[in-house]
């Protein structure tokens, strides 16, 4: 075989290993506000 054969199967293996190779997963997470424990009072007017 030639040399640039050669070389793209070589290329081409090469990039199949690095596509194969395990990753390590990131880790995912998701920050929730917590709810309020009781709402503070709201002035509405003296009457309502």
């Amino acid at each position: 075989m030639s040399k640039s054969i050669k070389a793209v199967v070589a290329l081409g293996l090469i990039v199949l290993a690095a596509a194969c190779a395990r990753n390590e997963p990131e880790e995912e997470f998701v920050v929730v506000d917590p709810e309020p424990i009781s709402t503070e009072p709201v002035y509405t007017g003296k009457y309502k």
